[in-house]
């Protein structure tokens, strides 16, 4: 799981990035325009959004990404505690509002709550697509019952496919969310292991399942 916390109080968001580091994978931005443009790449399972920030307000980051069909889950964090600015907030398309200062143990439920609502969290934390089993603890594959040997980048596409079943992802959005903003490598990498990926389950006539978009990315659907 991957977490966007935009918050122009760097201690504050270094603090908010330890309450929540030991369960999900964390970028930071500072101000409300760098937090806009991470956020709609869209590769990101939730955010974590102040209100007051430079450059750009919390609320038009909300309003500008559902604009433009970001539906990435949105928690407001913040300061204002008024009714109308919570208001305001779903109004825009938050999910969730709190007020700080806020305890770790709420901020934690909360967060699970949210990516429970969005199916983001999954019974047993097992995704399924047709006989194959994808367990994201355990980071372990199966099809028909058998275990498959899907390891590192290769097990994270297929997740990422999984979670985003008939839906096109583009090569640039597998590789900011797996590789990360800051990799030395390029989006060529994601070409090299989408086909280690398909070779692994040509076995078990899994890879028509994952079908090139030229130009684009790639889809995971049943439709063949």
């Amino acid at each position: 799981m991957k977490v966007l916390i935009v918050e122009d109080e760097k201690n504050l968001a270094h603090t908010i990035k330890q309450c929540v580091c030991n369960l999900y994978d964390v970028e930071l931005a500072y101000d409300g325009y760098e937090g806009y443009m991470l956020a709609r790449n869209d590769i990101y399972d939730v955010i974590i959004l102040d209100l007051m920030l430079p450059e750009m307000s919390g609320y038009d980051v909300l309003k500008k990404i559902r604009e433009e069909n970001v539906n990435t889950p949105v928690l407001i964090l913040s300061a204002k505690d008024s009714i109308g600015d919570k208001v305001k907030g779903f109004n825009y398309g938050a999910d969730d509002y709190i007020v700080k200062p806020f305890e770790r143990e709420e901020l934690l439920a909360r967060l699970e709550a949210i990516l429970r609502r969005s199916n983001k969290l999954y019974k047993n934390d097992v995704l399924r697509f047709k006989d194959l089993e994808l367990n994201i603890k355990s980071r372990q594959v199966f099809i028909n019952g058998e275990k498959i040997s899907l390891y590192g980048k290769q097990f994270d596409i297929l997740e990422f496919l999984l979670n985003s079943k008939d839906t096109i992802i583009t090569k640039e959005q597998i590789f900011d969310k797996i590789w990360g903003f800051n990799s030395d490598t390029t989006t060529n990498v994601v070409e090299v292991y989408a086909s280690n990926l398909r070779k692994t389950l040509k076995e078990y006539g899994y890879d028509k399942y994952i079908k090139t978009v030229r130009g684009v990315g790639y889809i995971l659907s049943e439709e063949i």
